[in-house]
């Protein structure tokens, strides 16, 4: 019984980190909070949505780039209608992608652009932007944790 006991004392430290790093992430736009997958690597980045059946609403992922360029995201094996809102290194929305519909098409799926030089790209389920009433120029607020990149 002891044995099992300590087991257990030694794992819950470990366990609350791993809950912590899964769900402590958000972002504020509009003032709606959204918790978010945040995917600042390459390998997650190209992942992203894929093959996900549903996003639980008021959720969303993050994308965090290396640098600010035009960016276009396109909707490869995702299976989620999702809003797409491209933001610049100051954290202002250059544009939003709307309603971008579900593909199955492989490498045929066609690109949704920025309309600008972006650093962070947020997709959220199809309808927040209308929901928000989102305007270029918006600002997109980080909760703790979240890196920051070309800020001025």
């Amino acid at each position: 019984m002891r044995p099992a006991l300590a087991a257990l004392l030694l794992t819950l430290p470990l366990l609350s980190g791993c809950a912590t790093d899964s769900g402590g992430a958000w972002v504020e736009l509009r003032g709606q909070r959204y918790t978010v997958e945040v995917a600042d690597e390459h390998g997650e980045r190209a992942r992203g949505l894929m093959f996900r059946e549903q996003l639980a609403d008021g959720t969303g992922m993050l994308f965090v780039h290396d640098e600010p360029r035009p960016l276009a995201y396109w909707m490869k094996n995702t299976k989620i209608p999702l809003d797409i809102f491209y933001f610049d290194a100051s954290r202002k929305l250059v544009s939003v992608s709307r309603g971008v519909p579900p593909c199955s098409l492989g490498d045929r799926c066609p690109p949704y652009p920025s309309a600008g030089p972006a650093l962070y790209v947020l997709e959220l389920n199809a309808g927040q932007a209308g929901k928000l009433g989102t305007q270029p120029g918006d600002e997109i607020v980080f909760g703790p944790g979240i890196p920051e990149r070309g800020r001025p």
